[in-house]
């Protein structure tokens, strides 16, 4: 059921609030029992999630947008609701509403929140960084600021996460020019102003806001995707040594945002995947996508290079092959429900075609290959743990 029509329910008479709430009834009844053949269904099968990044502008408001998150995924990811330049835009004052709107929607359609994230770098509420730039915020003030936000941002969510990103994108890529020597990025905001021991704190704040959320680091090409595997050394390191000091990660998330002009290595992710979750961790695909090079004249953002109409979806199956091949692979996430709604254009010029969906919001060949991947790991992939709410 649309939500915005629920809204309406209040002004009208009894009759009126019965049948919307016999609607409701059977639209959470339909929610509960998705097509056979939508990704979540087939997904079940394992036991293994598989979500969408919702950009709340469209679900509710765009009909073919919204059925295509309710009906296919059985897990959602706030876009850049639960980032912290929305939930505070002004210091003191929280913004809510468009996290428990999403927050809703997946209760009424039995979908788990990825709640997405407490500690980055980027997106961060102007009053924060211009403080901190022009020296009104020291960094003991920043530690008192981050950890308050991190127990108001999980504690308004609690008990309604499934898994938090806790601490993303804080390793080291070949190209930065300051790693530590455990491969953390030296130039990263939050380590530069407060130390790498900040990243354990977040996890444990996040810990104490919400006991009952598995919480999570996620970075890029951290699965092999830098062709020397360095980036995942370090964060598997990282990783083993924080889970021997008693630090509550619980997972690890491989973003898998691919490039078809890159190579990439299904069975290089699959080993990775295996070694952190050899930790006692949960992991997942958490942001998946698969660009190429595009027409840019072109509205449908039509491959520029015919093999990279095999390439996408190929690179898709390989990622989700690799999740399925290793049990606590729990979660399989695609960034962006189709390509008009993409991230992959207005960051990466000249490039596209990154999503499962085109840009009419039609299933594209990367769609019905997950779709086969999904039906033949029914026989054959193993059943994940249950780790749902």
């Amino acid at each position: 059921m649309n939500l915005r029509r629920l809204a309406l329910a209040g002004t009208v008479g009894a009759a009126t609030l019965l049948v919307a709430t016999v609607a409701a009834v059977a639209g959470a009844a339909a929610a509960a029992h998705p097509q056979a053949d939508s990704l979540r269904s087939l997904a079940a099968a394992t036991g293994l999630r598989i979500g969408n990044a919702v950009n709340m502008s469209l679900l509710n408001v765009d009909t073919t947008y919204t059925d295509i998150v309710s009906s296919q995924f059985s897990t959602v990811t706030p876009e850049n609701v639960m980032k912290w330049e929305t939930i505070e835009p002004a210091q003191g004052t929280f913004n809510y509403a468009p996290a428990d709107a999403l927050v809703s929607f997946a209760a009424h359609h039995g979908q788990l929140v990825r709640g997405h994230t407490l500690l980055w770098h980027n997106q961060l509420p102007g009053w924060l960084t211009t403080g901190v730039d022009n020296g009104t915020i020291s960094n003991a003030q920043l530690r008192d600021i981050l950890k308050r936000h991190i127990f108001a941002e999980a504690g308004h969510f609690r008990g309604k996460i499934w898994q938090w990103d806790v601490a993303n994108e804080v390793f080291a890529n070949a190209w930065d020019p300051h790693p530590l020597a455990d491969g953390i990025n030296g130039d990263d905001f939050w380590v530069s102003h407060l130390g790498e021991g900040i990243i354990a704190d977040a996890f444990r704040w996040a810990h104490q806001a919400d006991p009952h959320a598995l919480l999570f680091y996620n970075d890029f090409n951290i699965a092999g995707q830098d062709g020397t595997n360095a980036k995942a050394d370090a964060v598997y390191a990282w990783v083993k040594s924080m889970r021997a000091q008693g630090v509550p990660i619980q997972g690890v998330g491989e973003q898998g945002h691919l490039d078809t002009q890159y190579g990439f290595s299904g069975a290089q992710m699959q080993a990775d995947l295996a070694r952190y979750a050899s930790l006692g961790v949960k992991v997942a695909i958490t942001e998946a996508d698969v660009r190429t090079f595009v027409e840019t004249t072109d509205s449908l953002q039509t491959p520029t290079d015919s093999l990279a109409l095999f390439a996408q979806p190929y690179e898709f199956d390989q990622m989700l092959k690799a999740c399925l091949a290793v049990r606590s692979c729990i979660s399989f996430t695609i960034w962006d429900v189709d390509d008009a709604d993409s991230w992959v254009p207005g960051v990466f010029t000249g490039e596209g075609y990154a999503t499962l969906y085109d840009t009419k919001l039609q299933p594209k060949a990367a769609y019905t290959t997950l779709q086969q991947d999904l039906r033949l790991a029914a026989a054959g992939a193993p059943r994940r743990p249950d780790t749902g709410h």
